[in-house]
Parts: structure tokens; sequence; C-alpha cells
């Protein structure tokens, strides 16, 4: 085992190297070798190598993993890099030169499912940039660049390109309401909104990073939203859609409100189903469990809802309030904040129906209780006067009347004139509780 020392950074670098230039000289003897198993030979002398490697380097701190990132060859970068844990990358890439960030930015991207995204205006409409590489990112002039989900590596470089410092995704909620619209001394307006991403399955809302500078819009968010897709879409195919990156911006939250709208409708729906069950049936204990459920789903994507257009027109009165706004935007912007201030009422309005479903599902099963409960004491009525008479058969006295006739007898005839109070109590239950309703009925025509 190699004993590496974190105040020796020159042996570091030298082990390493030694390390890397045995890899790939057993590699190469390995791959002229014509031997059984080749292939499995081939795995078990590569992890081997690199179990060594990585040991090495688990020991290092971050400056000196950096420091040798620094001396080694571009090939050699990149695949030291990948030998790394996830979670030594961060603090590494904080002591990175420039020139480190830069070999790890030019690394090859996959356009299909790429973590960055990056468009321009061909012809008025927006076109999607292909990006392989760095120089594919830096030969443009992009206005609007989008990251799903990216890695600290993916923020480093492109914030390198661009001079500016993208936040982590996953960390956008953190922040504090006051923290979330600023404008910074180098002209960047930041702007921290949530967007609603409504499923089947689940709703929630999704924290968004802005960031407008330069006259680029750059996107920061942890997954794919549909009001990101609709965007892209509707600027991909109609011509002269938008014009710049405020534009680009102001349509997002635009489609948010729409999109917000059209889940509103659900909710409309969804209520509408919950309440022709509960006011056109006779509901049980096991519909009314069903119907809370299903009134707690369209309450909680309500609220959602609710907060979500709340957020979208405080990012478009920052906007606003920024004087960075065209004439036509600035129109745009009060059209936005007009049309969430229509959904206001429309969730002012459904959070009523909510309580109303509520208070009536509830209503059901207290009444429900209440007959159960009716039930119970029409029972204790109808024995209430057999345990009277129960009680008195079971004393002496009523064997002292008896003596004379057999204990079959007596008590048999006993037996029945239980069961004749116990019906005659019945009955007369029932004929004051007809009565009750006979008079309802009167009252009522």
């Amino acid at each position: 085992m190699l004993n590496l020392r974190p105040n020796e950074p020159h042996d570091s670098l030298q082990a390493i190297r030694d390390l890397l230039q045995k890899h790939k000289l057993v590699e190469n003897l390995v791959d002229k070798q014509d031997m059984p198993h080749h292939d499995l030979v081939q795995a078990l002398v590569r992890k081997q190598n690199l179990a060594k490697l990585q040991q090495i380097l688990n020991h290092l701190y971050p400056s000196e993993v950096a420091h040798i990132l620094e001396e080694l060859s571009p090939e050699d970068q990149l695949f030291i890099w990948d030998q790394l844990n996830d979670d030594r990358k961060e603090p590494i890439l904080l002591e990175a030169p420039i020139s480190v960030l830069q070999m790890l930015g030019m690394r090859d991207y996959k356009t299909e499912k790429s973590r960055v995204k990056a468009f321009d205006l061909f012809e008025g409409r927006l076109h999607e940039i292909s990006i392989n590489s760095r120089e594919d990112l830096i030969n443009t002039k992009p206005i609007w660049i989008d990251l799903v989900d990216p890695t600290f590596e993916d923020r480093i470089w492109i914030g390198n390109i661009f001079s500016i410092e993208f936040p982590d995704p996953h960390k956008l909620s953190d922040l504090e309401s006051s923290a979330r619209f600023y404008v910074t001394e180098n002209g960047e307006i930041h702007l921290h909104s949530d967007f609603l991403l409504d499923k089947d399955d689940i709703s929630r809302n999704v924290a968004v990073a802005f960031i407008l500078y330069k006259g680029i819009l750059f996107s920061i968010r942890k997954e794919e939203l549909p009001v990101f897709r609709l965007q892209r879409l509707r600027a991909l195919t109609q011509a002269n859609y938008i014009t710049d990156a405020r534009d680009l911006l102001l349509d997002l939250y635009a489609a948010d409100a729409e999109y917000s709208a059209d889940a509103l409708e659900d909710v409309y729906r969804g209520l509408e189903e919950v309440g022709n069950h509960v006011l056109n049936n006779h509901v049980t204990d096991e519909d009314a469990e069903k119907i809370l459920t299903d009134i707690a789903i369209e309450e909680d994507l309500n609220g959602r809802i609710r907060r979500n257009v709340m957020d979208t027109r405080r990012a478009v009165s920052f906007l606003v309030r920024s004087k960075s706004l065209s004439k036509n935007q600035f129109e745009d912007s009060q059209q936005i904040l007009r049309d969430i201030e229509s959904l206001d009422g429309h969730t002012a309005f459904l959070f009523d129906k909510i309580n109303f479903l509520m208070d009536a599902t509830v209503g059901f099963i207290n009444i429900n209780q209440n007959n159960v409960v009716k039930r119970l004491t029409i029972v204790s009525v109808v024995f209430m006067p057999l345990n009277v008479l129960a009680g008195i058969g079971g004393m002496s006295e009523f064997s002292m009347m008896t003596k004379d006739i057999p204990w079959e007898i007596s008590y048999s005839i006993f037996t029945i004139g239980l069961v004749f109070v116990a019906w005659l109590t019945y009955v007369i239950l029932r004929w004051f509780e007809n009565r009750k309703l006979i008079k309802k009925q009167h009252l009522k025509s």
C-alpha cells in the first residue's frame, strides 16, 4: 500500500503518475496477449490498478487533487476525474484553476437528454443549439440557456464561460422569501420562482431560478416541467413569438398562469364528481372515507395553485419595478397580472366549495352515527322494563307466589310475559316516532 501524506503534494503527484503509467502499460500488455479468459484477466487487472489509484485520491486534500489535475495531461485529467467519488468533486472544483475547469467542460454531452440546452433566435423562431462541447456554446449567441438538474461540474464550466455563479437547483427552496428577487452590482437580475407540476399521482411546486444577464436568460431547475416544454414548442413553431430574453421570461410566467388555470379546471371537475356523490346518494361510512380523501387531494392542489400564482405575481411585479421592460413587455406583464387576479377569485371560490363538501360529508357521518346510537337507544329502552321484571322474577317472593305451580309452567308464563312487554314497548316507541314523522310532513305541506 502506498503511504501518502497530505503535506507532500510532489510525492502524491509522482505516485499518481506512476500508477497511470503502470495502468497504461499493463493494459497494453494484456491487450496484446492471446490467452484464455482474456476479458476476465483484463477486467481484474484494471480493477486492481483503479483500486490503488482511488485509494490514493481519497487520502488527499481537495487542494492537492486540484494541483495534481493541473499538472496532468488533458487525457489523464479526465481519467482521474472519473475515478473521484461524486461527493468529493464539488470541493475539488472550488480549488481547481480555470484551465482544469475548461478541460472538464470540453467533454462530450448527449444531445438527446442533455442537462444543458441552449437556444438562439433564427428567422424569428426559437432554435435549439446542439451542444456537444464547450466550443459549441462559446461560438454561439444564445438568448436562453436551460439547465435541468445540472451537476456542479456543469454549473462551473458554463458559469466560467458567462462569468456567472449558478445556484444549486436542489437548494433553491431553502432561500428566504426576501432573497428571491434581487439585482446584483454587475447587472444580473435574479428571480427564484415556484412552478406547478400537476401529475395524476402527485402535485407539487418546483423551484426554478432565473438569471437575466447580458441579453441571455439562464434557467436552472432540478426536473423538467410542462410549462417549459410548452414554451419551447410555441417558440419553435411560431414566428416572432419572442424577440429577446425578457420576452421569453414573461412568456414563461404567462404559460405558468395558463397552466395553473388548466389545473383549476381539473379541480372544478374533481369537486363536481365529489359533489354529485355527496348530494345525490346515500353516503355510507366507507363512501365518506373515500370522499374525504378526494376532497383533501383537491384542497391540496388548490392550495398549491394559489401559492404558485401568488409567487408568479411577485416575480412579474418585480420585473415591472425593475424598469427593465419595454413598452410592449410592460403591457404584457400587466395582462399577466390581470390573469392572475382572475385566478384568485376562482381559488377562493373553490376553497368555499371544498369547505361546504367537507361539512356535508361530515354531516352524513354524524347522521350515520346518530342512527347507530338510535338503534342502541331503542334496544336499551326495550330491555329496561325487562330488566326490572327479571329482577322481580329472581326474588324469593316470586318463588313463594308460585310455589303451588310447577316451575316449568310458572317460568314459561313469566318468559312469555317478558316477550309481550318487550313487544308492547317497541310498538309504543314506533307509534311516537311515526307521530313525529306525520307532524313533520304536515308542516312541510
